[in-house]
């Protein structure tokens, strides 16, 4: 079977284009169902012509026993599923053993963002006569001007941005490319900070981190953590939300755009999702908004 899961992994990184966290993501699954196969059945039933939908139901109730999430049962479950759909179309397996099998339903959380006063403090928060602060106040712009995901910003290259039409070239999930505009606020807080952002560089800059819009403290390409710390540093000075992540300023700009009438077919764009049902968890919390503002203004409420 770890064959057949590296090919499958080969075939999500080199023909679907997937990012690495994802490949990785797929793989741990792939490699708990095969631990849990060696685990609880012999070499001779531990086959894959053998394993059938009851075999992958014990699977998912070993996960319950283990105490592991809905969320991340779902999870696993669609790993395991795209797994045997590639298996049943190479004609490894005759039958796809996960069929008929129910996703667990998942109650939906509504996304955590920021209303437009907390905001607006957040980005004059960050020291402008620093260059690190001069770089994260260009960040925050960007991450709330975009929706723009947290690896799509890490990715942006000086040759990504068309500073005639303020677009951004953005490489999204599946590698795909998308053009997103941005505003004059986060063009004015760019340039500011690539004027300076020299000072961030060191010996051990290369030459491929030079084309980077975003240098770390270390003069390398900034990474996932230190934008994470960046963004949880400032958001947690204006709000008092759990959740502290730069999606959380993906989740804003959604809001925000709603909130003040744009097309939910145009965020859908702005934001790079594959469907209209991914981006429609927005308009509760428009929902929730006007119902809160009914409530408070309507005398008869």
């Amino acid at each position: 079977m770890i064959n057949h899961i590296t090919s499958f992994l080969d075939f999500l990184k080199f023909e679907k284009n997937y990012s690495s966290n994802t490949v990785s993501s797929y793989e741990d699954d792939l490699l708990q169902l095969h631990s849990f196969f060696i685990k609880h059945f012999s070499s001779e039933k531990y086959q894959l012509k053998t394993i059938d939908n009851l075999t992958i139901r014990l699977f998912l109730g070993d996960l319950i026993e283990n105490g592991i999430s809905k969320k991340s049962i779902a999870r696993k479950l669609s790993s395991v599923r795209s797994f045997y759909k590639y298996l049943y179309r190479k004609k490894i397996i005759k039958s796809n053993p996960t069929i008929n099998i129910a996703t667990p339903k998942i109650p939906k959380k509504l996304p955590s963002f920021l209303d437009e006063s907390a905001i607006i403090k957040m980005l004059e928060l960050p020291n402008e006569a620093a260059v690190t602060g001069l770089r994260d106040k260009a960040l925050l712009e960007l991450l709330y001007s975009t929706g723009i995901r947290l690896n799509e910003l890490i990715e942006l290259n000086l040759e990504n941005i068309d500073w005639y039409n303020k677009t951004l070239k953005v490489i999204g999930k599946g590698r795909k490319v998308r053009i997103t505009p941005f505003g004059e606020k986060a063009k004015s807080a760019l340039k500011k900070y690539l004027l300076s952002r020299e000072e961030l560089f060191s010996g051990t800059t290369s030459e491929k981190e030079l084309r980077s819009v975003f240098i770390s403290n270390r003069g390398k390409r900034m990474y996932p953590k230190g934008v994470y710390n960046i963004v949880n540093h400032y958001i947690q000075q204006v709000s008092d939300i759990e959740k502290k992540s730069p999606h959380v300023l993906r989740h804003t700009f959604a809001t925000h755009l709603l909130n003040r009438g744009a097309d939910l077919k145009a965020v859908k764009e702005l934001l790079g999702h594959e469907s209209l049902s991914t981006t429609q968890i927005y308009t509760h919390v428009t929902i929730d908004r006007l119902k809160s503002i009914y409530d408070q203004a309507h005398p008869k409420s």
